[in-house]
Parts: structure tokens; C-alpha cells; sequence
């Protein structure tokens, strides 16, 4: 029992240090590996994955509709009367029927859930490039949170080192009280910026988490793309090479070819309903009846075999399917009319996509210029206040204008990147 009880303690211990581990440890993901992850792993992305099941099972038993069917029917009956006694009676049989014209409803029938099921590939190809998009914006947007919280967390701790200096300063007479609380209100603000970078970080990983399926308390970092990714991101082939590779990955054209394709076999259905339906029937069987016989020599006796043809011609059905065929018809148009919008609309926004990676880029290379210049101009103007040439009102200026800088920098770089990976997106070059 000794040894029992020592033996959990040990297993206590290893899982305690396991799950001590786990969260030691964080995940640390790049961009390529956040989307590989979720592509394998969102619960969502499987859900999408289990339509292209569903549609290839449909396609599997349209072809099975070509097969005979088969039943076996089995009847027992007791008859009772004033007149009569109890009698059992019963029959056995086994039935079965082949379509063998229909109009060509079954191949048609065949060939519509071979296309829906083609369609639905082309579905989840269409949700993949959705889910990356999302996970673009949102890693990206963590990794903005993240960059921002480390400039502010810098700007934090010079305001500190500024309000100790601030306070020396104001003890010694060389500034105003007024100065000296001006110091301390940056220094209150620079930590309440710091506190909402962190939270908005925190969300954005927390969004990142829920596109990944990942649980809300797993540690994640995030990997920053390294200058040279960066770098490459900036060289944009020209408008005609974007929009052919666009129009040649994009699913959504694909989609609406096939929605046209499968109204015009849905078309060839709907007329099917014009034509007589032919079937080969066949049956074998037997039956017995109480007191007549022995039961055995009954079945042998009563056995029976039956085929035959059916032919159903149809003369008039109040317009149904006449109806039938107006509705799909209409339909076929309605989906070649959407088919060239869908077309038209992606072509719209191609261009206007790698019009505003352009802007995006130019605003990118202007922020990076004027943040430079800012951050050079407060360090300076840092240097001069700390010989006591400019006043603490002069300091802080500059330096929000540095914020300021800092800000548009941050947004107009991660801006510029999403954009620049949406369009890789339309390309088919997610990775």
C-alpha cells in the first residue's frame, strides 16, 4: 500500500511539472506557420472539409440510382368471422425493379452531383483564402500591437527617467513646479498608453487563438517577418501580370462556371419529364392458406415467377413540367448573368486591390522618412533639455509630435504589408 501511494505522488509530481511546462512555454508561430496551422487545424475549416464529403457521397449514390432494387416482402394474416373459424393465410416474396429509360434524367442526375461535388473543392479552396485573409489581419494586427507596446514601453521609460530628472531639477530651482507636474502628467499618460497596447495585443492574440482553434490560455508569440521579407513585399509586378495570375487562382470564377454548368444540366432534367419512363419488373413468391394443405407442399405448389415491362407515358400533367422547364431555363440565364458579374466584380477589385497596395506602399516609404526625422529631432531636443536649453513645454511637443510620427509609422507599415498579402492571396501565393 506503501509503495501504492508513493507511486501516485510520483505521477502527481510528473504531471504537475508537465503541466508547469505547457505553460512555460509558448507556442511561437510565423505568418506560413499560423495559416498551415489553421488549414490543418480550425474547427471551422473542417466543417468545410466534411461538405466535400458530403457532396462525393451524393455524387456515389447518383450512380448507384443505374442499379436494380430489391425488397422482400413477407405477409401473415389471420381471418376471423361468425361464420368461420380462425384461419392463417400468408405469402413470401422477393421484388425487384430496373429503370431502364427515363428520359435521361439519371445521367443528367449523374453528371450534376459530379459537378456539385467538383464545386464544393472549389468551395473550401474559396473559404481557405477567407480564413487566410483573417488570419492575415489579425496576425498582422498583433504584430502592429506588439511593436507599438515595445516603442511605448521605451517612450514610458524615458518619461520616468524625465520626471526624476524633472524633480531634481525642481528642487534645485532651475524649473517651474509647473514643469515639473507637466513631466509627471506625460509620464501618467505614457503608462496608460502602455497598459492599452498591452490589452489591444492581448486581443489580437486572443482573435489570432480563435481562427487557429487554439485554447484562449495557451501562451502564443508571435514571429515578426524579417527585413527581407519586408523588402521583397515592395517589389509589385505590374497591373496586367496581377490581374492574369488573379483571375487564373481566384475560386470564385470556377464557382460560377460550375453554378452555370449545373443549371444547364438541371435543364436537361427538367425536360426529361416530357419523356415516357420504362421499367423492368420481376418478382418470385409463394404463398399458403390455412387447412388447404400441408404448409411445405403449399409453398411449392403456389411458388410463381413474374417479370414484365412497365411503360409510363405521360400526356398531361397541368403544366408541371412545362413549368419545370420555364423555371430552369430562367435559372440558367440568372447564373450565366452572374457568372460575367462575378467576373467583372473580381477584375474591379484586382485592380483596385493593387491600386491601394501602390498608395499603401507610398504612404509606408513617407511615414518611415518622417519618423525617422522625428525620432532624430527628439533625440536632440532630448539632449537640449537635459543641458537646459529648451523648456519642458518645447520637450514635450516634440516628443508627441515623435508619437505622432511613431503612430502613423506603425499603421501605414502593417497596412501596407496586409494589403501587399491580400493581393498574394488573389495571386494564389498565400505562403
Amino acid at each position: 500500500m506503501k509503495h501504492f501511494f508513493l507511486i501516485l505522488l510520483l505521477c502527481g509530481a510528473f504531471l504537475g511539472a508537465a503541466g508547469q511546462e505547457k505553460q512555460t512555454y509558448p507556442l511561437q508561430m510565423t505568418l506560413e506557420q499560423c495559416i498551415d496551422f489553421a488549414l490543418s487545424n480550425s474547427y471551422s475549416r473542417k466543417s468545410a472539409k466534411l461538405n466535400e464529403e458530403k457532396a462525393q457521397d451524393r455524387y456515389n449514390q447518383s450512380n448507384r440510382e443505374r442499379l436494380p432494387d430489391l425488397s422482400v416482402v413477407v405477409s401473415e394474416n389471420l381471418n376471423h368471422s361468425k361464420s368461420n373459424t380462425a384461419a392463417w393465410n400468408g405469402s413470401y416474396g422477393l421484388n425487384s425493379s430496373l429503370v431502364l429509360y427515363q428520359g435521361g434524367s439519371i445521367s443528367e442526375n449523374i453528371k450534376k452531383s459530379k459537378l456539385s461535388a467538383e464545386q464544393t473543392e472549389y468551395l473550401t479552396k474559396q473559404y481557405d483564402n477567407e480564413l487566410v485573409i483573417r488570419i492575415l489581419q489579425t496576425f498582422l494586427s498583433a504584430l502592429g500591437n506588439e511593436e507599438l507596446l515595445k516603442y511605448r514601453q521605451s517612450l514610458l521609460k524615458s518619461s520616468e527617467e524625465l520626471v526624476n530628472l524633472g524633480s531634481e531639477r525642481f528642487r534645485l530651482g532651475e524649473i517651474l513646479e509647473s514643469d515639473c507636474l507637466l513631466l509627471q502628467s506625460q509620464y501618467a499618460t505614457d503608462k496608460n498608453n502602455v497598459a492599452e497596447a498591452i490589452i489591444q495585443r492581448e486581443n489580437s492574440l486572443l482573435a489570432l487563438k480563435s481562427l487557429l482553434s487554439i485554447e484562449p490560455l495557451q501562451a502564443l508569440e508571435i514571429v515578426c517577418p524579417d527585413a527581407e521579407s519586408i523588402e521583397w513585399m515592395a517589389l509589385l509586378p505590374n497591373e496586367e501580370t496581377v490581374l492574369e495570375r488573379a483571375l487564373a487562382n481566384i475560386p470564385d470564377l470556377r464557382i460560377s462556371r460550375y453554378n452555370v454548368e449545373i443549371a444547364a444540366t438541371v435543364v436537361k432534367i427538367a425536360r426529361s419529364g416530357h419523356s415516357p419512363t420504362v421499367n423492368l419488373t420481376g418478382s418470385v413468391g409463394s404463398e399458403h392458406l390455412n387447412g388447404v394443405s400441408r404448409f411445405g407442399a403449399q409453398l411449392s405448389d403456389r411458388f410463381a415467377v413474374q417479370a414484365g415491362i412497365t411503360v409510363n407515358i405521360p400526356i398531361f400533367d397541368r403544366n408541371r413540367t412545362k413549368s419545370n422547364v420555364t423555371q430552369s431555363r430562367i435559372a440558367l440565364k440568372q447564373a450565366e448573368l452572374e457568372e460575367k458579374q462575378t467576373k467583372l466584380g473580381m477584375e474591379q477589385t484586382i485592380l483596385q486591390e493593387y491600386r491601394n497596395v501602390a498608395s499603401s506602399q507610398n504612404s509606408f516609404e513617407t511615414s518611415k522618412i518622417k519618423e525617422k526625422a522625428y525620432s532624430a529631432s527628439f533625440a536632440t531636443c532630448r539632449k537640449q533639455y537635459d543641458a537646459g536649453s529648451i523648456t519642458t513645454v518645447e520637450l514635450l511637443q516634440q516628443q508627441n509630435n515623435y508619437i505622432n510620427a511613431l503612430n502613423e509609422y506603425i499603421q501605414d507599415k502593417y497596412s501596407f504589408m496586409l494589403k501587399r498579402k491580400i493581393l498574394d492571396v488573389y495571386m494564389g501565393q498565400s505562403r
